[in-house]
């Protein structure tokens, strides 16, 4: 159970501090709000990865768990228990995040849900791209074999804020189906309609990855 509860306050984390800074910052609007916002993600990651990485293994992205289950580093059990806890995380930030908005008069309740500016076929096509990048990396600096040891987490910070630094333009950047769900229904309206886009895209590109990787680590490939 304790696990479970790592993941839930992990993604707590990951939604408050990083849609907490995109709302802030009114992100999207000029270049130092898009690159605050990437880092602001990329940070909450490293910070949780150090903080519940050794306790759950910090996934905090229902994404990143499918890619696990893929590759057999942990049970279907397990990784519905995750994701379940992950989403409840979500809600969790979504919350606080809109009383915080409420407390300081913002207008709106704008939770930093994602925005199709390419459209929703076309965010949910870079969403597949843009996940198949970061869960291939979290696979790769997470392997028990192959991969880079206590620098994981840093890693994956980096490449969340890389992909972040790419997507935000035309998505909002999720890689995360988890930190879309919540703050799309606070969002409700349009940020809803599209939602579909930021569960089906992250999860494909997932799967692509674990795929990707599986082929990558084995040691058949060697030769």
């Amino acid at each position: 159970m304790k696990k479970y509860l790592a993941e839930m306050v992990g993604t707590m984390v990951l939604v408050l501090m990083g849609c907490g800074t995109a709302v802030s910052l009114n992100c999207g609007c000029d270049t130092a709000s898009v690159v605050g916002t990437a880092v602001a993600f990329g940070l909450a990651v490293v910070a949780m990865a150090y903080t519940i990485g050794g306790i759950s293994g910090c996934h905090i992205n229902p994404a990143i768990t499918l890619g696990c289950m893929i590759t057999k580093r942990m049970s279907a059990k397990d990784g519905a228990m995750y994701m379940l806890f992950q989403v409840i995380g979500a809600f969790i930030g979504s919350a606080l995040l809109s009383v915080l908005v409420g407390q300081v008069g913002a207008a709106g309740t704008q939770t930093g849900a994602n925005a199709c500016a390419a459209g929703p076929v076309a965010a949910c096509i870079a969403e597949v791209i843009l996940t198949f990048v970061f869960v291939l990396v979290v696979l790769g600096t997470t392997d028990s074999k192959k991969g880079a040891g206590n620098f994981a987490g840093l890693a994956i910070g980096l490449s969340l804020i890389l992909v972040h630094l790419v997507g935000i333009h035309y998505t909002g950047t999720s890689v995360n189906p988890a930190r879309s769900i919540a703050p799309a229904i606070f969002e409700g309206g349009e940020a809803l309609a599209q939602l579909w886009a930021f569960i089906v895209g992250p999860f494909v590109g997932a799967a692509l990855a674990a795929v990707v990787w599986k082929f990558l680590a084995c040691d058949c490939c060697e030769k």
